[in-house]
């Protein structure tokens, strides 16, 4: 049996290399910031610069763990549950960093703090969502399973949705400019959403159908276009018609209602080969057997003259 500290390994205490993948991809943002720290700096306010990086990598793993269930059920590939209480607590691994970094930006204050988060709006959102985070944390060890129990275990941790909104909504209202990170992101939590809500009406445990997904997929990028114009539009007073004719216009920049697109794609892709590979006829253990004794070689008997 593994220790606790070895999450490198399976429940069995083997290597795991899907856990050494997920350790991997959890530590890539790490090493991207001391790269950027080696080449160009973190600019004028390098506290700053690692707030915005830790707020959006905490995001993207909290993606990566909603993501886990359709993908499990899409790629047929039940290992990847064993990943994505991981996933998780290394999501809140980052929003702690995201809030520590918020406190030594403010000279640790914790007066301050704490006022700065009482008063500004997105700051109390933010903070509400990392409550939730840390709650899901707590509670992300097998010990905690066992003593809440499966349902109320289950129960809490459907709280992700909301804190996943909350943290959507700082993430916008913190950014000052360019939107288009936060509208590719809320495009996937659109989509992972919409799957888990179609899977739940239809009380479905293996994958959706492939005209679903394809469906979803088209349906999430539309919205993601729609409420991408949309918010253009208020912010600087000009036509949500607009809006949407320039995202045809490659040569400026591709919006995020492309990205999420293409993301959809993909997993419809993956959908039809899986499923093409799994409607393969495959020889039983009588036809293994038969070929093993003939050699390799099919046996036909000769008919007498």
């Amino acid at each position: 049996m593994r220790k606790p500290y070895q999450i490198w390994r399976d429940r069995r205490g083997r290597l795991s290399p899907l856990r050494i993948t997920t350790l991997a991809a959890l530590l890539v943002p790490v090493a991207i910031a001391v790269h950027a720290y080696a080449t160009t700096g973190f600019g004028a306010r390098p506290l700053n610069d690692l707030i915005h990086r830790t707020g959006y990598w905490c995001l993207i793993f909290l993606a990566a763990s909603l993501a886990v269930t359709p993908l499990r059920a899409i790629a047929r590939y039940g290992a990847l549950i064993d990943v994505r209480r991981m996933l998780g607590v290394g999501a809140f691994a980052y929003a702690a960093a995201h809030l520590a970094l918020y406190v030594a930006d403010q000279r640790y204050d914790l007066g301050k703090v704490a006022s700065e988060i009482a008063l500004r709006l997105y700051l109390t959102i933010g903070f509400t969502a990392w409550l939730g985070m840390a709650a899901l944390a707590v509670t992300s060890t097998d010990a905690m399973v066992r003593r809440l129990g499966a349902v109320r275990w289950r129960r809490l941790h459907q709280i992700v949705y909301v804190v996943s909104l909350l943290a959507l909504i700082h993430f916008f209202q913190q950014t000052k400019a360019d939107v288009s990170v936060p509208v590719f992101v809320a495009g996937l939590f659109v989509w992972l959403a919409g799957y888990r809500l179609i899977a739940a009406r239809r009380h479905a445990r293996g994958p959706l159908p492939t005209a679903l997904i394809a469906a979803l997929t088209f349906g999430a990028a539309l919205l993601t276009f729609a409420g991408e114009a949309i918010g253009i539009a208020i912010a600087y007073r000009v036509s949500p018609l607009t809006v949407l004719r320039s995202a045809f216009d490659f040569s400026f920049d591709i919006r995020p209602g492309w990205y999420v697109l293409a993301a959809g794609l993909a997993v419809t892709l993956i959908d039809l080969l899986r499923a093409a590979f799994a409607a393969q006829p495959r020889a039983t253990a009588a036809d293994q057997a038969g070929s093993a004794s003939s050699g390799g070689r099919s046996f036909v008997p000769r008919q007498r003259p």
